[in-house]
């Protein structure tokens, strides 16, 4: 048969039983599937809950070592819903928003203000109203427009200026795909530190922040990109943050009361890959910004990271149904079988839109031990539509056996659609032995509801 090992990239809490099924955070997967229907993303809360301690826990003591402090804030846009933001609160983490509506989220999870911050490259004006109304934390400026913005609606409020940080971009070029590095020059994230001729981007919008009574001026923020398995870029970007902050303190006697090193930190998504480890991650950045702060001369500040797949996506993984099987000869004369199954591009786009990888075993029964090399494919109208490229699955595959595809939990349902017209699967929550639904499946009754004739 085809083996099932539990550990990386399946959450803590998957075991295979005598029988070949599979069971989740106690709860076995023929339980769910009849319970909840598939497709459905599966959430292990206490795996979850479990990585989001370890990150808190291993960069508080690593920062603690050096003397200095440090928040651990999860990055939102991963995957959020009101039950993971109370999850990750709960384990003494703060929450990252991207948009109006995860800071939304946030809010109707009970989350007070403070511990939120509000990213974007474009914010609206509502989205920069609310953050205000609500007190959040901080509003991570973007650009030298956004700041004027910013400022002008604090002004048209009045009250406390608004604590800011100005997010920078260090040059570093990390992550899986270049659509996931984002500090590199040519793209729309932050404000550049190279400088040519005269103050860079990223020094103009520090000292355009202090220009603004309307604002204070909280710290400078880097995010190199995701998926990221080499720790060496996290030292760099923290190296040029620090130079950074250090000649800002020498041209105005400033010094920036925080840092915000970003997250992307990598996990496993197929067999035999190995995650960063949060432990050895924080010791070695830690160090770094030790030695870094101790040649600067400067001060240390406090620091944030923001660890969002590294949470959420080994606790999550998506249960289908199988349906047609069909054997297709390649041209090198192999046969790859087809193995599609009742959800696709519309609940995990990533294989679709940067060829990302992922593995998958029959769950429900125990397979054959012959195996086969097969494509997990989904049902939309798509060539494309791929959920994992290559994977051996047993050779007995067949309609009706229940499927899983391993660290779906970040990104599947964040980047879900409604692509032809398919309703989301729902989220499901499993805990000591017993499920709930965390977010409801769509029907086509709320599809409809949008649709006006």
């Amino acid at each position: 048969m085809t083996t099932f090992i539990p550990g990386e990239p399946w959450s803590a809490g998957v075991a295979r039983a005598a029988d070949g099924s599979v069971t989740v955070g106690g709860v076995g997967v023929r339980t769910l599937a009849a319970q909840h229907g598939t497709p459905a993303y599966v959430l292990d809360e206490a795996d979850l809950r479990a990585r989001a301690r370890g990150y808190r826990r291993a960069f508080e003591t690593a920062f603690a070592e050096i003397g200095a402090g440090i928040d651990v804030y999860y990055a939102g846009k991963a995957f959020l819903s009101v039950a993971v933001a109370r999850w990750v609160h709960e384990e003494g983490l703060r929450v990252d928003t991207a948009t109006g509506g995860e800071l939304a989220v946030a809010l109707r999870a009970g989350i007070p203000g403070a511990h939120l911050g509000l990213h974007g490259n474009n914010k609206s004006d509502a989205e920069i109203a609310r953050a205000l109304d609500v007190g959040v934390g901080r509003i991570i400026v973007d650009s030298l427009v956004e700041i004027d913005r910013v400022a002008d609606a604090v002004a048209a409020r009045g009250g406390a200026p608004a604590p800011v940080m100005v997010r920078v971009t260090t040059g570093v070029h990390a992550g899986g795909h270049e659509y996931i590095s984002t500090a590199h020059e040519d793209q729309k994230f932050g404000l550049s530190i190279a400088s040519p001729d005269g103050d860079s981007p990223a020094m103009q919008g520090l000292l355009k922040v202090l220009a603004r009574p309307e604002l204070r001026l909280l710290g400078i923020h880097s995010h190199i990109g995701s998926q990221i398995l080499d720790p060496s870029g996290f030292e760099v970007a923290a190296r040029a943050v620090l130079t950074l902050r250090a000649r800002l303190a020498e041209r105005t006697g400033v010094q920036v009361e925080e840092v915000d090193l970003g997250g992307g930190y990598g996990i496993a998504y197929l067999p035999g890959e190995v995650a960063l480890d949060p432990d050895r991650i924080a010791k070695d950045i830690a160090g770094s910004v030790e030695a870094s702060n101790a040649e600067l001369g400067t001060a240390l500040p406090r620091f944030s990271i923001e660890p969002g797949r590294a949470i959420v996506g080994p606790a999550g993984l998506t249960l289908y149904t199988v349906g047609t099987v069909k054997p297709v000869r390649l041209d090198d004369g192999r046969t790859r079988t087809y193995v599609s199954v009742d959800g696709g591009m519309s609940d995990n786009l990533r294989p679709a839109l940067y060829g990302a990888r992922y593995h998958a075993e029959v769950v429900g029964r125990r397979g054959s031990v012959e195996t086969v090399l097969a494509r997990v494919v989904g049902k939309h109208c798509e060539s494309g539509d791929i959920v994992v490229h290559e994977v051996q699955l047993p050779a007995d595959v067949r309609a009706g056996d229940l499927l899983a595809v391993a660290a779906t939990g970040a990104y599947g349902r964040s980047m879900a659609s409604n692509y032809n017209h398919v309703p989301r699967p729902p989220v499901v929550a499993v805990a000591k032995g017993t499920s709930r639904v965390v977010v409801r499946r769509e029907t086509e009754d709320d599809l409809l509801a949008l649709d006006l004739g």
